[in-house]
């Protein structure tokens, strides 16, 4: 029997098992009465003609979990998988942690021994965790980050927003020659723009650990080397934050709104700081509805000078008297 004889009859088997394979496939996926479709009932655990409802298979495996969840919240609490990655971790949130607690699974605390155990297993964990020195800069970056942000009562995508910042200037090589807390605080002053929920640069001084003038330098640096496109800060997004703080009406708000509309299409806005302008908006907003807030107020919340919301609201109350009817 020649080479090609064998070959000849072994695709020929091939090909019939394939053909078989093929015509039990169409079988199991037709009706064996009326032809249709069958579906899969996985509430019953029953395969089922989708046109007549002939019951072809019963008793199934089901391959979900063993548990029920009626919400999301349950759901997620229940599930056994890991958290999500995420940007705001150096790692990702890949890595193991050992959790800080000394106790077993059954909460009862460990003896001494096993103590000094876990914690010798837990500074080995954080030495593994980082590899080099870029990763060990990535860490404290990135919890810098997440100490401010958290300060100043910013969202988890402004976080996320800030970690991309500084994962890109890092991988840029932006950080020979500054501070790791300087480009950190830069970052996230940049996403917090980004996202429409600002800071005021006197604020984010308030809870980094540089200063303000180094700020404002590593950030202009920042987004120049990078490209970012940072519209500048609007004063209307700062007013629902002031308003909150000051337990302000919605209708004080409102006029606040109101008042900078008109600054803008006066132009008195142009050159000023949009935080002044916010503040005095908001305080001559307060006025006009009897509200009673006094410039000492607004000054705390605003982190601006009573000077500059004297000078700013006289100004926008001008504008809106001179605005046309």
């Amino acid at each position: 029997m020649t080479d090609t004889t064998i070959r000849t009859r072994s695709s020929e088997r091939s090909r019939r098992e394939s053909e078989e394979s093929r015509e039990q496939t169409a079988e199991r996926e037709q009706c064996p009465e009326c032809g249709g479709r069958l579906v899969s009932d996985t509430e019953h655990a029953e395969t089922v003609c989708d046109d007549c409802g002939l019951v072809v298979e019963e008793g199934e495996i089901d391959h979900g979990p063993e548990w029920r969840a009626f919400n999301a919240s349950e759901k997620d609490e229940k599930s056994r998988v890991g958290a999500p990655t995420t940007n705001m971790m150096h790692d990702q949130g890949l890595s193991t942690n050992i959790g800080w607690q000394n106790k077993d699974a059954y909460g009862k605390s460990l003896s001494n021994r096993q103590r000094q155990k876990m914690q010798r297993l837990r500074t080995w964990n954080e030495r593994f965790r980082t590899r080099d020195s870029k990763e060990r800069n990535l860490k404290q970056a990135l919890g810098e980050i997440d100490r401010m942000a958290s300060a100043l009562g910013l969202p988890k995508s402004v976080r996320e927003t800030a970690s991309v910042i500084y994962r890109r200037a890092l991988e840029e090589d932006l950080l020979p020659g500054r501070s790791i807390e300087g480009v950190a605080t830069s970052s996230l002053y940049a996403a917090a723009r980004q996202a429409g929920t600002p800071r005021s640069l006197d604020e984010i001084t308030a809870v980094s650990r540089v200063e303000k003038d180094e700020i404002a330098r590593t950030y202009r640096y920042v987004i120049r080397e990078l490209g970012l496109e940072v519209q500048p800060a609007d004063p209307e997004s700062y007013v629902p934050r002031f308003a909150s703080d000051l337990d302000l009406s919605d209708e004080t708000e409102r006029r606040a709104r109101s008042l900078l509309s008109t600054a803008k299409e006066s132009g008195i806005h142009s050159g000023k700081s949009p935080v002044g302008l916010a503040a005095a908006a908001v305080y001559a907003a307060a006025l006009l509805t009897n509200e009673k807030v006094t410039q000492n107020d607004v000054s705390d919340v605003a982190s601006i000078s009573e000077v500059t919301i004297r000078n700013r609201y006289h100004e926008l109350l001008e504008a809106e008297d001179n605005a046309p009817a």
